[in-house]
């Protein structure tokens, strides 16, 4: 926001500096970047007038001009092809250094002594509309009634200062000069003069006109949509004043109605649009683009439209995009005779996006993102309607104003006790009346505590917090001492959970998998069937339409990844994420409450492992995966379980299993779906995703050692014939059963099908090591241990014992 020093001064009699105030808004939380001079380079630049010009004798193209400058009458060479004798003119001095960085030398042009330059608008660089039309491409040519010898700053008004405040998101309010006063005022303690409608009166004096009708289509967009009717519009160029200031704010001059509602804009902080009603057929819609609908905008682009963005609309076409810019058909031009003046409250988050899609920023738009008050938007028309009257730029006949909604005026409650201890120091309850009185808020106390009136405009005063900060900043934060936070000094340890989560991920490292990070967000969960749709919390901005929801599930984001390292060929992948998935509590309502988030770890492989001359290379499916994660669970005692799955769209039905621990479920893995391995450019891509929160109830995080047996194993081999249909699963768990204490490991080390074994038979051969960590065990013992488990086995799966 630039602030015109003059503009202010006129709101607020400030007595300091321009560089005072800037430290006095600082210091008190409106930071200032910068100061600027206007007059910069101006200082020794002066309104001179041409009493004789001469042709120079010893060149064609050069004059020599005699220049009364007030004080004296000066020799001056010049190039310039466009001057009369009688013309008033900008004179540099010797010793003045131009805004261009041209410093200015008494010299001698081809003979004749120079005492100076006559200056044109690019060396001033000053706007091209100053002066009269002649200066264009030339020395610039100021008006008859310019005095002579007065300074050029002071006669173009720049003798001004801008400070450039630098606001952040919780203080729209100083994008009004109104309210920096306001804020001046707090700080210095120093009177205010503002504006009668500075104090948002809706007592606008006139009557509401019959024939205009405001529809707002969409209440949850547009809360409140006011118009002000005006006759005889006279379209003109605004005053020298008005343009200074606009120009001091950055803000071009146009015509005197556009630079009337850009005036009160920066004024009031309100934005405001003229439509030329004419233009305007039937009642004026303020409802959402259509899909397909274009609009040519005021900067002649033809601009594509979105049923996510707000239209203010006709009955034909649209008329603008609301809150960003108006369009082109219904702009103000020299022929508009009749007006209606805009002044509407939009929804924050809609004005946004609609400017962030377009890539058209406004000053209309950075004021509706951070929030106007919804309570001012008549008064900002009463104001509109005063200049329109004073300038004699119309003649306002009444109003329109359509409210929906508007939110309760807010209270809060502070007391002395509170804000002493939050602030770390004494404060009385004088000291906040006083604090209370220079911010000119209304309030009751009954000794103790105050119930404060929160003014509209200022919309980042919510809770008890926000004020106590009011009172810090207007005490001074020089009041605070500073100190050394106390507290006892604790040794840093992990948690059982966050020691749980380094040992996984060092399992997982140490079986040759990548860690990465993906983004928390992912597409839609209905793209391809992964996660909870119904869970899913969309985001009301995303950064892209593939990242339009919070991820439940990792796998999407290590899909990403491969696809984008397999399009560059990098093929062969071993990867693993630790991270957090979003669910919705409520449904219905997903956005009511913070997400429910459950910690997740998710792998993929695809290709090969890096070929050694030690071992061969290994083919990255379904089996090396299920290694790693039986590696892994030995780590912490876990004894993973694979069962085929229930119905699984993300995954292939004939190469997938749940992962079961104690009969419980606690993830999945499996080769990603055919279907799907052409969206992500896979082939063959295994995966597994598994709950960390139910791998740690279960797992053993203290490590337990176990001495080193000092008595032989014995191993013995097993073939069984069974029906296809049986698990190997469920036959090596009854083995360890029976086995009891003595049987170590079980493992199967041959699956055959084919003669002489029947077609609806398969042979199974398991490797059994029996060993005892007291004595050396028997033939005996292994035999009849054996024995008991064949017997078993044959009993509760009807298995041969192949010989």
């Amino acid at each position: 926001m630039k602030v015109s020093l003059e503009w202010l001064k006129e709101l607020i009699p400030v007595p300091q500096r321009a560089e005072e105030l800037a430290d006095i808004l600082t210091n008190g939380g409106i930071e200032v970047g910068s100061v600027d001079h206007l007059n910069q380079g101006l200082e020794k630049v002066v309104v001179g007038r041409l009493v004789m010009l001469a042709k120079h004798p010893n060149s064609d193209k050069l004059w020599i001009c005699e220049v009364d400058t007030g004080q004296e009458r000066l020799s001056i060479v010049t190039g310039a092809q466009n001057l009369k004798e009688g013309d008033k003119v900008p004179v540099a001095l010797v010793g003045a250094k131009l805004p261009n960085g041209v410093a200015i030398q008494a010299s001698r042009l081809r003979g004749i002594l120079s005492e100076g330059m006559l200056c044109s608008t690019e060396e001033l660089l000053l706007n091209p509309s100053v002066g009269l039309e002649r200066s264009v491409g030339g020395i610039l040519i100021l008006p008859e009634e310019a005095p002579i010898g007065e300074k050029l700053e002071k006669y173009l008004g720049l003798a001004d200062v801008v400070l450039d405040l630098e606001l952040y998101p919780n203080r729209p309010d100083c994008l009004a000069m109104v309210n920096v006063a306001r804020e001046v005022s707090s700080l210095t303690g120093v009177k205010t003069n503002l504006p009668h409608y500075a104090d948002l009166s809706e007592e606008l004096g006139l009557p509401v006109v019959p024939d205009v009708n405001i529809v707002i289509e969409d209440p949850d967009l547009c809360w409140r949509y006011a118009g002000l009717v005006v006759e005889d519009a006279k379209i003109a160029p605004s005053p020298e004043w008005m343009q200074r200031r606009l120009s001091a704010a950055g803000v071009r001059p146009i015509n005197n109605i556009v630079d009337i509602t850009n005036y009160v804009m920066l004024e009031m902080g309100q934005p405001l649009h003229a439509f030329d009603r004419d233009q305007i057929e039937g009642a004026v819609h303020v409802r959402r683009a259509q899909p397909g609908e274009k609009l040519v905008s005021l900067d002649k682009v033809n601009r594509d439209l979105d049923p996510e963005m707000l239209l203010i609309a006709d009955a034909t076409q649209a008329l603008g995009l609301a809150g960003v810019m108006g369009g082109l058909d219904s702009e103000v031009t020299a022929k508009t005779q009749r007006l209606l003046v805009e002044s509407a409250h939009f929804s924050p988050v809609s004005i946004r996006r609609t400017s962030r899609r377009l890539g058209l920023r406004s000053e209309a738009s950075n004021r509706f993102e951070k929030g106007v008050n919804p309570y001012g938007c008549l008064a900002t028309l009463g104001r509109v309607a005063e200049l329109l009257v004073q300038l004699g730029a119309g003649r306002p006949v009444g109003y329109v104003d359509q409210v929906c909604s508007l939110p309760k005026a807010g209270s809060i409650a502070i007391s002395a006790l509170r804000t002493s201890q939050v602030l770390g120091v004494t404060v009385t309850a004088q000291d906040i009346e006083w604090v209370l009185e220079r911010l000119a808020f209304a309030y009751q106390s009954d000794g103790e505590e105050f119930k404060v009136e929160i003014p509209s405009y200022r919309s980042d005063l919510q809770i008890e917090e926000d004020l106590i900060e009011e009172v810090a900043r207007l005490r001074g934060y020089a009041q605070i001492p500073t100190t050394l936070p106390e507290g006892r000094q604790t040794q840093g340890i992990r948690s059982p959970e966050q020691e749980f989560r380094r040992r996984l991920r060092q399992a997982l490292v140490k079986a040759g998998m990548d860690e990465v990070i993906t983004y928390s967000f992912a597409r839609e969960a209905s793209d391809f069937g992964w996660g909870s749709p119904e869970t899913a919390i969309k985001l009301l901005n995303p950064l892209r339409e593939d990242l339009s929801v919070m991820r439940t599930t990792l796998l999407p984001g290590l899909l990403e990844v491969a696809g984008r390292n397999l399009a560059r060929r990098n093929t062969d992948l071993s990867l693993f994420e630790i991270g957090n998935i979003y669910r919705a509590k409520n449904e219905e309502r997903p956005l009511g409450a913070l997400p429910q988030e459950d910690l997740k770890v998710a792998g993929l492989a695809v290709g090969r492992s890096k070929r050694h001359w030690l071992s061969p290379a290994l083919t990255y499916d379904f089996y090396y995966l299920k290694g790693v994660l039986e590696a892994a669970g030995r780590d912490f005692g876990l004894n993973f379980e694979f069962r085929p799955p229930r119905e699984e769209k993300l995954f292939h039905p004939g190469r997938s299993a749940e992962v079961v621990l104690s009969e419980e479920k606690v993830g999945i893995l499996g080769e990603l779906h055919p279907a799907l391995e052409k969206e992500w450019g896979l082939e063959r891509a295994v995966m597994f995703e598994l709950d960390v929160k139910l791998l740690f109830n279960q797992a053993q995080t203290v490590p337990k050692a176990q001495a080193v047996p000092r008595f032989p194993a014995v191993q013995r081999d097993l073939a069984l014939v069974v029906s296809k249909d049986t698990s190997v699963a469920r036959v090596m768990e009854r083995i360890r059963e029976i086995g009891g204490e003595l049987l170590q490991t079980v493992e199967v080390f041959d699956v055959y099908t084919g003669k002489p074994i029947p077609d609806d038979r398969r042979s199974l051969a398991f490797s059994l090591k029996y060993q005892s960590l007291e004595r050396t065990l028997t033939d005996d013992e292994i035999n009849g241990l054996n024995g008991r488990i064949l017997e078993g086995i044959q009993q509760e799966f009807a298995a041969e014992w192949r010989k």
